[in-house]
């Protein structure tokens, strides 16, 4: 039995699967039990799903540990934890649950491990609730590098709802402590680009449509820069089922990387899609932040875990950030404050997350 026991109550504020994720990764890299109430109450379907028990399962697994009250429809977990092991796992949602939700519980695990690690990652790459697959390889990865963070993420098979069937590779290899990150000077936007894509029997103008419904959009507000949008029909052989959406992408002269996304759905106008993604990746933009408000809440757990002093200039915080920031506090002893930007390039919405990490060191290293 691990040393320490924490509680979470899993109805607090988000009330969904990132608490199970954050408190999971937190109480796994920190050897310590977790147990966690009301399990997504907050969810029209309350208790654990298929995605979250396969993110536990594979917790349980990467650190030799157990888990009661593993099974769908839980809505009360306690994961005892015991040492985090390299080697080669898979996790399987077996539905269009997403795979990068399951990357999101996994890693911070397998980087205090005590040995490389491989994980086989099943579900869906393109799923609604979830960050795409493309925006881990654009923004995640690039972001969290920036930490020392090293991992391959190797995308075998798109999968998408309601079969999923996608599969990833994440290779990792252990770090000693994760490094602080001073990100506070945004730059100017120097390039926008991004992929609308159409698998299965869609036909390939639905990506165009929304890729020139995206671009017609951005022009109204960014005119001088050179949008590059590719519309793609997805190869038979590297995807499973039908689907469509679009990832636009922007980065910015002193390296930040923002994105937005939307996926098509019965009944809706390509172009509602293509304008839905512009429209959010503009309102990331024009807080002058370093983050977009996805990555924003997935920046925290390595904050946390960082040996040292982090700042990251965001715009407003999303309901996600708060919870990861409570739970994080709750189970680490990092400190964290937020306060308004008050320089010349920020507005009403530009925020600075400042986080003291415990500089978490990796005693197998």
């Amino acid at each position: 039995m691990a040393a320490t026991t924490f509680e979470i109550d899993g109805s607090i504020m988000e009330g969904g699967g990132q608490i199970l994720r954050v408190s999971a990764a937190l109480s796994c890299v920190q050897g310590a039990s977790i147990k966690i109430n009301n399990v997504r109450a907050g969810r029209s379907t309350p208790g654990l799903r298929p995605q979250h028990l396969s993110g536990l399962e594979l917790v349980r697994d990467l650190c030799t540990g157990q888990l009661e009250g593993g099974e769908v429809g839980s809505t009360e977990v306690t994961l005892t934890t015991g040492k985090i092991k390299g080697g080669d796992y898979t996790a399987d949602t077996k539905t269009a649950g997403s795979v990068v939700l399951l990357m999101q519980v996994s890693l911070p695990c397998v980087l205090f491990a005590d040995s490389p690690s491989v994980l086989c990652l099943k579900g869906g790459t393109n799923a609604e609730m979830a960050p795409q697959i493309d925006y881990t390889l654009t923004v995640f990865k690039p972001m969290v590098e920036r930490f020392g963070v090293n991992f391959d993420c190797d995308l075998k098979m798109r999968g998408y709802y309601p079969k999923g069937g996608g599969e990833i590779i994440v290779k990792t290899n252990p770090v000693k402590q994760l490094t602080p990150v001073t990100l506070t000077e945004r730059g100017t936007i120097t390039k926008i680009y991004g992929r609308a894509f159409v698998a299965g029997v869609l036909p390939h103008k639905l990506a165009k449509d929304m890729s020139a419904a995206a671009v017609r959009y951005i022009r109204k507000e960014i005119k001088d820069l050179y949008i590059n949008i590719q519309s793609v029909r997805e190869k038979k052989d590297e995807s499973f089922g039908n689907g469509n959406g679009i990832i636009l992408i922007a980065e910015s002269s002193t390296g930040c990387v923002f994105a937005a996304s939307a996926l098509g759905k019965k009944g809706v106008y390509a172009d509602k899609v293509g304008c839905e993604a512009a429209e959010m990746l503009l309102r990331n933009t024009r807080h002058n932040g370093c983050v977009d408000e996805y990555m924003q809440d997935q920046m925290i757990i390595f904050m946390a875990l960082a040996n040292g002093t982090s700042r990251i200039r965001t715009g407003p915080l999303t309901l996600h950030t708060q919870t990861a920031i409570h739970v994080a506090e709750q189970l680490t002893k990092a400190k964290f404050t937020v306060t308004k930007a008050e320089d010349q390039d920020s507005n009403e919405d530009t925020h600075i997350i400042e986080c003291q990490g415990i500089g978490m060191t990796n005693a197998n290293l």
